[in-house]
């Protein structure tokens, strides 16, 4: 996937440039329906210690949900550990695994959060606009406020972040609990939601999420 990957800011030193770089950024995110999905990247980061990172990337083919390629980068966190600003923590090595892809992937689908951030630019965001792939968040956690949705696979109920809606609680099974759902870039809140359910016909969080997160267990 190499060269994709556009430079829109060098990477920062302390929270008020990180801060500075989310507002000035976060103009860039669109929502618009993103075009066809054939495939789906996943994206997580283990930890080993307090900063060695492993940056996994798996790419699946949505209809038959298979791994059709992946990538693992090792490094060392450059940035501290600070809410809100996980991206400048973890988005360098995830991004140097998607430079490392053969496949292009359609959609990234991110292990946190995109709109649903108090400056509305989380990490599927900045990966989203980096790449200028369609993007979604995926947290296991709320980041705002939100009403139990109804008990049956694929009730949601809105997820809100002061007074404003971010995203959506969605439930992946019956009776178990819901992820939340926000858009990254260049995709709309349905779609996002309706692209989550392709990806969980037997679990709760998404398979590209399961993909990723087990090979980085083992690698």
């Amino acid at each position: 996937m190499g060269g994709v990957i556009r430079d829109l800011h060098p990477w920062p030193r302390t929270e008020a440039e990180a801060v500075a770089i989310q507002e000035r950024l976060r103009p860039m995110v669109r929502v618009e329906d993103p075009p066809q999905v054939r495939t789906a990247a996943g994206l997580d980061v283990a930890y080993r210690d307090e900063d060695e990172i492993v940056a996994v990337v798996t790419v699946l083919d949505v209809a038959s949900l298979s791994v059709v390629d992946s990538s693992v980068v090792r490094g060392k966190a450059e940035f501290p550990y600070v809410p809100g600003l996980f991206a400048f923590r973890e988005a360098p090595p995830l991004l140097a695994a998607l430079d490392e892809l053969s496949v292009r992937p359609d959609v990234l689908v991110c292990d946190g959060q995109g709109l649903a951030h108090p400056r509305r630019f989380g990490l599927a965001c900045h990966l989203g606009v980096l790449t200028d792939l369609p993007s979604i968040g995926v947290g296991k956690t709320a980041m705002g406020r939100y009403e139990p949705p109804g008990e049956e696979r694929g009730d949601w109920s809105p997820l809100r972040l002061d007074d404003e809606v971010v995203g959506r609680a969605l439930r992946t099974q019956r009776g178990v609990k819901p992820v939340f759902v926000s858009v990254g870039h260049r995709c709309t809140l349905d779609a996002a939601c309706d692209l989550v359910l392709r990806l969980t016909p037997n679990y709760r969080l998404p398979e590209t999420t399961r993909t990723a997160d087990h090979l980085g267990r083992i690698s």
